[in-house]
């Protein structure tokens, strides 16, 4: 047996609870992780209330990313060995004390990184590298528009586009995270609550727009996503926080060469996985290895005290990632 955040009935935060269950029972290509530490995402909330569960077959225990040290290994896991550290994107089974995680899905934890640091790389960095560089094919030169630039995925947003020779601008819904996304390397920030969005992005880039745009907003951002696209522009939907329902228009589409793009990670196989992370290592591996990504922390909670890491994200109060810890 081991501790795990267990869901007792969908509901609020404190539908989270510290309890026993069993051990997971890995698959002859998967790894075994003593998880040290487990990132908070905003999904995990869905989950919690019942609406996003895990995929089939997937542990129904909460948390998509964790970091430890690898104490089992299958007969079909190569390049792993008990004793390693690993930082793994799972579909489940996070919030507990072992996580199984298929071998491509995991990566080392460079001596760079604290555990608590790990825990939050795979699911952001993966979900901007999928959807930036392997969706919209954004190139050094380009301009890039990111939604809630203080959240996870903002921060390792401004981080991976920068170290690509992007052009970053964000919104954020304070003067002070604007300050923060900032000072972490945005060009631009951008509070949408002092207005629209679309003009101020339009002003940023000279009239002309940005080349893609990562949303993880929705349906009431459609109208301005499209707005601020240049031509031939690509818009990579994440994330549906505010509506599943919106007008477009189409002659706009076609007449400036528009893509949109509808994009999850967690969902997706193993093996596809498995090549993202290959590929993400391929063109960061070494900015990785020497320290240059990190995601900056905001709060280290005891995982017996999820519910308040669940207020924090829920109160958007955050800038970068929170971590449970499991001791």
């Amino acid at each position: 047996m081991m501790k795990a955040v267990i869901v007792e009935k969908p509901g609020d935060e404190n539908a989270l609870k510290l309890g026993e269950v069993a051990e997971p029972t890995i698959k002859p290509d998967e790894i075994l992780i003593r998880v040290r530490a487990a990132g908070v995402n905003r999904a995990d909330l869905l989950q919690r209330q019942g609406f996003y569960p895990p995929p089939p077959g997937a542990s129904e225990i909460i948390g998509m990313e964790c970091a430890g040290e690898v104490v089992a290994v299958g007969a079909n896991a190569p390049g792993w060995k008990i004793g390693d550290r690993a930082m793994a994107l799972i579909p489940g089974g996070g919030y507990a004390e072992k996580a199984a995680a298929h071998y491509g899905s995991a990566m080392k934890i460079p001596a760079s990184l604290s555990f608590e640091e790990a825990a939050g790389v795979p699911e952001v960095f993966l979900t901007v590298y999928l959807n930036f560089f392997m969706l919209a094919g954004i190139k050094r030169g380009e301009s890039a528009l990111i939604h809630g630039g203080g959240s996870g995925i903002g921060t390792a947003s401004i981080q991976l586009l920068k170290q690509a020779g992007v052009r970053v601008i964000v919104t954020a819904g304070s003067d002070e995270k604007c300050d923060q996304c900032r000072k972490h390397g945005a060009d631009v920030a951008i509070n949408y609550k002092s207005g629209p969005f679309a003009p101020a992005v339009k002003a940023a880039t000279d009239g002309r727009g940005v080349d893609a745009i990562l949303d993880s907003i929705g349906g009431a951002y459609l109208a301005g996503n499209i707005e601020s696209l240049a031509q031939g522009g690509r818009l990579v939907l994440i994330g549906l926080m505010n509506g599943t329902r919106a007008e477009l228009d189409l002659a706009a589409v076609l007449r400036r060469h528009l893509k949109i793009f509808g994009s999850t990670l967690r969902s997706r196989p193993a093996t596809e996985k498995a090549q993202i992370v290959s590929a993400f290592l391929g063109q960061f591996g070494a900015a990785l290895e020497s320290g240059k990504l990190r995601p900056p922390i905001y709060k280290v909670i005891p995982a017996a005290d999820a519910s308040t890491a669940h207020r924090m994200m829920q109160a958007s109060e955050h800038f970068g990632k929170i971590v449970l810890k499991f001791d």
